[in-house]
């Protein structure tokens, strides 16, 4: 394996089995999830509802590539074009977030012959090479290289930065001067692509209407904007299904982006458009992987637990609990700058006490404890990974977010 392959912990454990929101490593000790396989395990691990639906699956048939009807394809794809607001939506499968992205970055430039890309300063939007040259966040860009010409503008970070000293409404005139004035110095470019909530980035978000507001200002020179809903989509944010909606005053995105938890651990990318965005390619396509029966299976059967049982309410009660009970946990302690988020996707920015800088080594330190306490935490952010993630299944109970703040609070303290 590739020498840039990270694993978490000094000494990395090796997860062979899971339920509900725990999982066992192979020596047998068991974890409370609080990452999910980076947001990806949406509802619970072994759900019987998806484990029944690709078994079943599997004895029929396994895969067969888009060049033939498929039909657990069509149907979660017209649950998803309902579901996304986007109007006469059309849905393409991938087998990543990374490739969705690809595949929206394509469909934007060559529906507006430019291959100038807006992006936000602290994103991240895949690995591949186009994603890797819209990615606004120096520990994931590994090259400058990139078949785009990428702007970066200011929002995505509301605690930082040159306009972090404003109010909300103040932050978000100053970020639209700036992107008036960044457009007054270049071609009009193909889309602005950006995540309601930053990954990782450390789970941060600007305010509210920050992109309603881009959006006025885009669409009256025709640049389209995408969403990249990848890790914020399917009701984690709580209040939303989808994060866009935090900013919905000038209707939905021109395209989104999705991955991660629709799959429950199965690879499930895509990207829904408009049809005259969609339908804009003049080559042949197909898609090897994207939107295999298996996967689909996977997907419709975690789409419709998510929904019949309502998770995104979920998120939303559990995680103002968790995010309160964290708050109060963390208060006083120097080396917590900031606990932030929305639902069930929760970030504590930590920094040397006494100071405004990030401290990636407490972390690590605490992400260390945290796995000692028996809690299985991410961590990201743009000033070299000094937030913590806590991104647990949707499905997540009252007392499994207070046992897990518990502990986090612990590893915290731990540090002093």
């Amino acid at each position: 394996m590739p020498d840039w392959l990270a694993l978490y912990y000094d000494d990395p454990i090796e997860i062979t089995h899971g339920e509900g929101r725990h999982v066992w490593d192979s020596t047998g000790r068991r974890y409370l999830d609080f990452f999910g396989g980076i947001l990806t395990t949406m509802t619970a691990h072994a759900l019987p509802e998806v484990t029944k639906a690709v078994t079943e699956q599997a004895g029929r048939i396994v895969h067969s590539s888009t060049l033939y009807l498929n039909r657990p394809m069509v149907e979660l794809a017209e649950r998803i074009a309902r579901l996304s607001g986007i109007p006469n939506a059309r849905v393409f499968f991938t087998a990543s977030g990374t490739e969705a992205n690809d595949t929206a970055l394509l469909l934007a430039t060559a529906y507006r012959r430019s291959n100038t890309v807006l992006a936000m300063r602290n994103s991240y939007h895949g690995r591949s090479f186009t994603a890797v040259g819209i990615t606004g966040n120096r520990g994931w860009s590994p090259t400058s290289l990139s078949p785009v010409q990428t702007l970066y503008v200011h929002g995505g970070v509301r605690s930082r930065g040159p306009f972090a000293h404003l109010d909300d409404r103040a932050f978000i005139d100053a970020c639209v001067a700036d992107l008036k004035d960044v457009l007054g110095h270049t071609r009009p470019p193909a889309a602005l692509i950006a995540e309601p909530v930053q990954g990782v980035g450390g789970f941060t978000s600007p305010p509210d209407g920050l992109f309603a507001a881009f959006r006025e200002v885009l669409a009256a020179q025709g640049i389209l904007w995408i969403a990249d809903e990848v890790q914020t989509g399917w009701g984690r944010t709580g209040d939303h299904f989808w994060g866009w909606q935090a900013h919905a005053r000038s209707g939905p995105p021109d395209i989104v982006t999705f991955a991660k938890g629709i799959g429950n651990g199965m690879s499930i990318g895509g990207v829904v458009a408009r049809a005259e965005i969609m339908n804009c390619l003049d080559a042949n396509s197909i898609s090897t992987f994207g939107g295999t029966q298996i996967t689909m299976a996977a997907g419709l059967a975690n789409l419709t637990y998510l929904l019949e049982h309502d998770l995104q309410g979920n998120a939303r009660r559990v995680g103002g609990l968790l995010i309160e009970r964290l708050r109060a946990a963390t208060a006083g302690l120097p080396g917590v700058r900031e606990v932030r988020g929305r639902g069930l996707m929760i970030g504590i920015e930590l920094v040397k006490p006494g100071t405004d800088e990030a401290d990636p080594r407490a972390a690590a330190a605490v992400l260390e404890a945290a796995r000692q306490g028996g809690l299985l935490l991410g961590k990201g952010g743009g000033h070299d990974s000094s937030a913590l993630r806590i991104a647990p299944p949707l499905s997540l109970t009252v007392a499994e977010a207070e046992e897990g703040a518990a502990i986090l609070e612990n590893a915290l303290r731990s540090l002093h």
